[in-house]
């Protein structure tokens, strides 16, 4: 019997896309033929083995358009004499070279949106760019028939603006035996991007009202203007940097973690709507979080009490949370025990089985 060979294709380091690892790897343990595509930076560290196979395509540039028009070249050759039953674009900057050749090949096509693309402040804030993408995602979306989101407000986006209906397949953690460590040092821990948009600029400052450490784990287009208003604070030493840290030792960072941090600003729609990875990465390990009020986060929430929202991110309301989760023993003990109820229903054993029915629909379908 012929395996089904997919390939998914990313533009970031492969070591690091949580949400990527865990889809190729469980697509590769049921049986898939998995290929992760992406690309390769100067500073990239060798590939870590996964139960899927890798590559990385040569870049030369870093940034800007040159770096896409050279990978989506290099992307489109590359796909174009590959045997393959379907093609996976996650996101839109990956989606034209995923289309052509979908076309060319007659082959299946997914696209698979961690962001509403078209909605990200660094993408509504400079008009040109804004349009050149939008242009994309109106040439191309639609013709996604098949496709998956990782949040329900995004799916119902998705359908309002290019008239697909797709799957919901959360970020939600791999379920695993749990046991809290005793934490003696009580940081704070801020993991993901460190991107626009995600309020450093009043998280930062918010620290010098705060009792604790914070951790930062990640890298992005903000980072750099992250450890100057750090600089600027004098908080050198109470807001700590570890720039990109990978996997494994990112859940060591979570588990010891006092709190968390899932926060955004409403600059755009796509923060607004958003689910991020951590939310679940922290209630995986029974940490509490200090969260934004967005409706997603509201929902589950609502349902299972793990976090302390705040409606705008200000760095007294965000010192205030913080310092209720620090100070507030009854309060902080409460909801950890609730993230303990809710990662067994918000997982990723859970999720597994919406990602396996879309792609065996996929590739059942004639």
């Amino acid at each position: 019997m012929k395996t089904t060979k997919i390939i998914c294709t990313v533009t970031n380091d492969l070591n690091y896309d949580q949400r990527m690892i865990r889809i190729c790897s469980t697509l590769a343990d049921a049986g898939y033929d998995v290929t992760l595509v992406g690309f390769k930076r100067k500073n990239s560290k060798p590939i870590i083995p996964r139960s899927f196979k890798q590559v990385r395509l040569p870049i030369i540039a870093e940034k800007g358009k040159i770096l896409y028009i050279d990978y989506w070249i290099k992307l489109f050759f590359y796909l174009l004499f590959k045997r393959v039953d379907v093609l996976c674009a996650i996101d839109l900057d990956t989606i034209l070279p995923v289309y052509y050749v979908s076309v060319l090949r007659n082959t299946k096509r997914v696209y698979d949106a961690h962001e509403l693309f078209t909605e990200l402040k660094e993408v509504i804030s400079r008009p040109m760019v804004h349009k050149m993408w939008n242009r994309i995602a109106n040439h191309t979306v639609p013709h996604f028939k098949y496709g998956y989101t990782i949040g329900e407000c995004y799916a119902e986006e998705l359908k309002k603006k290019y008239g697909v209906d797709y799957g919901v397949v959360r970020n939600a953690t791999v379920l695993s035996p749990l046991q809290i460590p005793e934490k003696k040092e009580r940081y704070i821990l801020y993991q993901g991007w460190v991107n626009v948009g995600r309020c450093f600029e009043y998280l930062i400052p918010a620290m010098k009202m705060v009792d604790a450490q914070l951790i930062v784990c990640g890298e992005g287009n903000f980072y750099e203007q992250a450890l100057a208003i750090t600089k600027e604070n004098g908080l050198e030493d109470k807001v700590v940097f570890k720039g990109y840290v990978p996997p494994e030792q990112l859940t060591a960072y979570t588990i010891n973690a006092w709190i968390g941090i899932t926060l955004f600003e409403e600059t755009s729609l796509s923060n607004r709507l958003s689910l991020a990875n951590r939310f679940f990465d922290y209630m995986h390990c029974g940490v509490p979080q200090l969260c934004i009020q967005y409706p997603e986060y509201e929902k589950i929430n609502n349902q299972f009490e793990i976090a302390c929202l705040i409606e705008y991110p200000t760095p007294a309301n965000i010192a205030a949370a913080l310092n209720k989760l620090l100070n507030d023993k009854e309060y902080y003990m409460r909801l950890q025990k609730n993230c303990l109820a809710a990662r067994e229903v918000y997982c990723w054993q859970e999720e597994t089985k919406t990602l396996l029915n879309i792609y065996s629909h996929i590739i059942n379908i004639e």
